[in-house]
């Protein structure tokens, strides 16, 4: 058992100390949780194998324990171990039973309930708003920008780049925001410039950044607003493209960089895979596969709209 970590009083009287609020917050759920469960200590000790002393301590919030003595004790309660650790979506009955519907669920059911949940809060978007708007997704360097400006402009649609609505939000570049402000306030701005556009616009192409699918609400929110489309490439196209954009950073160790984008591409896809269509734009030049996307794409629009 680690020493446990001790905090100051916030007078900082000399020999006052008290024990961390993190820990304090973790026991006080494992008792609730073992209280709830009808479990005693010694009952738990037993399912543990974690002595008497060392539970004592940990929901007396005076013991720093381990992350696999907390997974025991979460096992042998029957529950998450994101409940012990304060997870949000863990604090109330409902939320409970909601997560224990959906778990074990395949892709399909899932899907299902995602859908019909946001018609019961009225966040999905009505049939034809979701007709009009496209978006194309993927990673960087799938021709999100210049297959989307060529569809903006056989559809008469505005085309909307969503990276250089971010900058104008915040005054300054993307890679400016992540170093100066972080990701959160990036993903702030991302949200606010999507929220605009579908609002904005009723008819659009919209271009999004390669990580939009990254945070969960943005891309829910994308999903139900517009139509979607993964633009797909290998990723030896997918560098050779940004490096004909002028970024020559993937230069500095090509190797590592190109295990690099396969390991992101790999951790996106589940993601992607959402859109409604897909497109491999690696398979054929430029000319034919913009016609395979527009072709796709007035077919949609055309039947959605009788």
């Amino acid at each position: 058992m680690a020493n446990t970590k001790k905090l100051r009083t916030s007078s900082g009287a000399p020999g006052e100390e008290q024990a961390n609020p993190f820990l304090i917050a973790l026991g006080q759920r494992v008792r609730a949780i073992r209280d709830r469960s009808g479990i005693t200590r010694k009952a738990l000790s037993l399912a543990t194998g974690v002595s008497e002393r060392h539970l004592a301590n940990l929901e007396y919030g005076t013991g720093n324990v381990s992350v696999l003595v907390l997974d025991q004790v979460a096992s042998a309660l029957h529950c998450e171990l994101a409940e012990l650790i304060g997870d949000f979506t863990t604090t109330s009955p409902e939320w409970l039973m909601i997560r224990s519907l959906l778990e074990n669920r395949d892709e399909q059911t899932l899907h299902k309930a995602r859908r019909a949940i946001g018609q019961t809060l009225g966040t999905l978007a009505t049939a034809k708003s979701n007709n009009v708007c496209i978006a194309l997704i993927g990673l960087r360097g799938a021709g999100k920008t210049t297959l989307g400006q060529m569809l903006a402009d056989d559809l008469d649609f505005p085309f909307v780049e969503l990276s250089r609505e971010i900058e104008q939000f915040a005054g300054c570049t993307i890679a400016e925001i992540q170093d100066l402000y972080g990701a959160n306030a990036y993903r702030r701005y991302e949200r606010r410039a999507l929220e605009e556009a579908i609002q904005i616009y009723p008819e659009a192409v919209i271009s999004t950044p390669g990580g939009l699918v990254s945070d969960a609400a943005n891309f829910d929110l994308l999903l139900s607003h517009c139509t979607t489309v993964w633009l797909q490439a290998n990723p030896e196209d997918h560098m050779q493209r940004v490096i004909e954009q002028g970024d020559f950073r993937p230069m500095a160790g090509t190797r590592e960089a190109m295990d690099d984008l396969k390991s992101i591409l790999s951790s996106r896809e589940d993601f992607y895979s959402k859109a409604q269509f897909s497109l491999d734009t690696s398979k054929q030049t430029l000319k034919p596969t913009f016609s395979k996307l527009k072709n796709l794409l007035r077919k949609h629009l055309q039947m959605n709209r009788l």
